[in-house]
């Protein structure tokens, strides 16, 4: 059975600081896998602070850039040798949500334009009537009343509403997996929940993948069925999302999880945190990339980076502290991402 869309040891480096001073290569992501298959959906949380490499991964995932090493496949075939037909079917089945839907529309267009565009675009309609059809179905679908919404701009909805709007124009084309960058870090929080109850929807009930991009640890354990690590451009955790936070096993997830405030007045939550120290690039080099921010740190965790290894439980770790359960193999580490998935592990 072949992967809808897969990553295989994707790396990404950049040229930064170029010019009079000459440049240096800058590695934004290393060694990161992930694969989807439409038969067997998945929801997927990507997760890791700014600069962790989050953004560029789904760049990568999307086509928009190449990579520097590895490479990412759509069923079977590399990205970079798409053919017209089988690019146009690779935009149809693999379709994003963006961090801010205002910068999506054009503000000189009414919300009906994008919407039609799509239909368009990819042939959808055969009538104008039928193409109605279905920017009603789509916006229904996600909770909005055609009524309220057809025939305004941008600028007259809300943010929650465009939001909508920009999962509903994914939603129309039909699409196998939904790649999320961040899509309610811009939403009132109160309207947070709602959106990402729609993609949960659609998930559940129509089999849809989403790769769902965020800092907030916290909403990625409500919706994500896994949870994927990444720090500093590099995996670190991978496993189903109630292991990974109730029992998370690389340092890095443990703090993430520790700076979650606590609800409660006067709970000590800041107290509690710890500042992080500036990262050095050349202590980290050859070790542990999570080394100097590390309170468990030991001798092994600067000579060299680990690997992933598996866990007490189902997850995997890029933790020296995980060496005794053992080398994830690239199945298991597969594995650990679906295995809440709908088709199991």
């Amino acid at each position: 059975m072949s992967a809808l869309l897969q990553a295989c040891g994707v790396s990404k480096q950049y040229e930064a600081g170029a010019g009079l001073w000459g440049g240096r290569r800058v590695c934004a992501l290393t060694g990161f896998s992930i694969e989807f298959d439409d038969e067997r959906p998945s929801f997927v949380g990507l997760v890791g602070e700014s600069g962790s490499g989050k953004t560029t991964a789904c760049r990568l995932l999307l086509g928009f850039i190449h990579p520097t090493e590895g490479s990412v496949r759509y069923r079977e075939r590399d990205l970079r040798s798409l053919d017209g037909e089988t690019r146009m079917r690779f935009r149809r089945e693999v379709q994003a949500v963006f961090q801010d839907p205002f910068e999506t529309f054009n503000p000189f267009y009414r919300v009906n334009h994008c919407l039609a565009a799509a239909v368009r675009g990819f042939r959808l309609a055969s009538s104008r009537r039928e193409e109605a059809g279905l920017i009603e179905e789509a916006l229904v679908a996600t909770g909005l009343d055609p009524a309220e919404v057809l025939g305004r701009y941008p600028h007259e909805l809300s943010g929650g509403q465009r939001q909508r709007v920009m999962v509903a124009r994914a939603l129309l084309v039909g699409p196998k997996l939904v790649i999320a960058d961040e899509p309610v870090s811009m939403i009132d929080a109160s309207l947070r929940a709602s959106i990402l109850a729609v993609c949960r929807s659609l998930y559940s009930r129509r089999g849809i993948c989403f790769l769902y991009i965020t800092h907030d640890l916290t909403t990625a354990g409500q919706v994500c069925e896994s949870i994927l690590v990444l720090y500093r451009g590099r995996t670190v955790e991978v496993g189903p999302a109630d292991e990974v936070i109730g029992r998370p096993a690389h340092p890095y997830t443990q703090e993430l999880i520790a700076s979650i405030p606590d609800p409660e007045p006067g709970s000590g939550w800041l107290e509690g945190l710890r500042e992080a120290p500036e990262e050095d690039d050349e202590e980290t080099r050859c070790g542990c990339p999570y080394l100097t921010r590390c309170a468990q740190a030991e001798r092994q965790c600067g000579r060299q980076v680990p690997p992933l290894f598996r866990t007490a439980g189902r997850s995997v770790a890029a933790c020296w502290l995980c060496e005794r359960f053992g080398k994830a193999r690239d199945e298991e580490v597969r594995a650990a991402a679906r295995a809440c998935g709908k088709g199991g592990a």
